[in-house]
């Protein structure tokens, strides 16, 4: 494998392996590490260095041998204490790396993970595979995103360049071309999603990744407005569609179902009201319905829209449809 910076390993994981060498008494120097790590003397003498003066490790360099040891017997490269708990934490984190496989950060997390308990394997030994048979995650309609798509529309966020793609709206036949300049990815109830700023529309615009097809990173570069915030931008959306209005929505729950309510936080806004019933109110301030409808309609008759009367008079109408529907 080439050597350079594109491909060294991670400092952590040099160490370690510099730390097992010097355990168990192999005869090494910078040459022998630079040769097995693929790296330059300079990064070895560096990560000695740091080893000794930082970690406080009894590393010193022997010259009648030509090689470095310890001066006394080390069991295992110093970590920080991890508690029960915390221990516990990190064995969900890696189980619920699995919800986003498929995505294009799952291998990038699973690197991460795996570096940030490199550390812990001489003092603690696990199998998340045996020990959290008890812990699971499911996410129902989980989104797919298109890699090639998803790297260059990333890319070009971060490097702020416009972008033309081609877009079709739900239920469109057929796609439009669109020229956006791209502020924000965000991935929201379980698919991706990009806040651009439409510059034939001239405003910002919400595009779902999967109806994005053959987009151009342009070399026209701009710069993103410094007030622009994505938690200020879905603050009044349920999910992803916010609005410029501004609903008080009032929801009233059956007792049967108030605790499976209760035991969420839907939305920023929210408010809950327990009745005397044992039902419950949940109270909402939303930019727009589309997606308070579709979400109320997911309970059944077990909730009831008391406000705005709007949203009522589209759930009533959606209601009288749904019966001649299965008439």
């Amino acid at each position: 494998m080439p050597s350079g910076p594109q491909f060294s390993r991670p400092p952590l994981e040099r160490m370690l392996r510099i730390h097992e060498e010097l355990r168990r008494s192999a005869l090494t120097n910078c040459a022998r590490l630079a040769a097995t790590l693929e790296v330059s003397r300079k990064t070895i003498l560096r990560d000695v260095a740091f080893m000794r003066d930082r970690l406080d490790l009894p590393i010193e360099f022997d010259a009648r041998i030509n090689a470095y040891r310890y001066t006394h017997p080390v069991s295992s490269f110093p970590t920080v204490q991890v508690s029960e708990g915390e221990l516990l934490a990190l064995l969900v984190a890696r189980k619920a790396l699995e919800q986003y496989r498929g995505t294009p950060f799952h291998r990038q997390l699973e690197i991460s993970f795996d570096k940030l308990t490199g550390g812990l394997r001489d003092r603690i030994s696990f199998s998340p595979a045996e020990e959290l048979q008890s812990v699971s995650f499911k996410n129902i309609g989980l989104g797919k995103a298109d890699m090639t798509i998803f790297a260059a529309i990333s890319g070009a966020v971060l490097r702020q360049n416009e972008l033309d793609f081609n877009y079709r709206k739900p239920g469109d036949p057929q796609a439009v071309p669109r020229r956006v300049q791209p502020y924000h990815l965000a991935h929201r109830e379980n698919l991706w999603y990009l806040v651009a700023f439409d510059c034939e529309r001239a405003a910002l615009r919400t595009f779902a990744l999967p109806r994005i097809s053959q987009p151009k990173v342009l070399k026209t570069q701009f710069v993103r407005p410094p007030d622009f915030s994505p938690d200020k931008f879905f603050a009044n959306a349920l999910g992803v569609l916010g609005g410029e209005r501004d609903y008080r929505v009032v929801i009233r729950f059956s007792a049967a179902i108030a605790d499976r309510v209760r035991e969420r936080e839907w939305h920023e806004s929210q408010e809950l009201l327990d009745l005397p019933n044992g039902g419950l109110e949940l109270r909402l301030r939303l930019g727009a319905l589309p997606e308070i409808e579709r979400w109320v309609l997911t309970w059944g008759p077990e909730a009831e829209v008391l406000k705005p009367k709007e949203l009522r008079a589209r759930l009533r109408d959606t209601a009288i449809t749904l019966v001649e529907q299965y008439r």
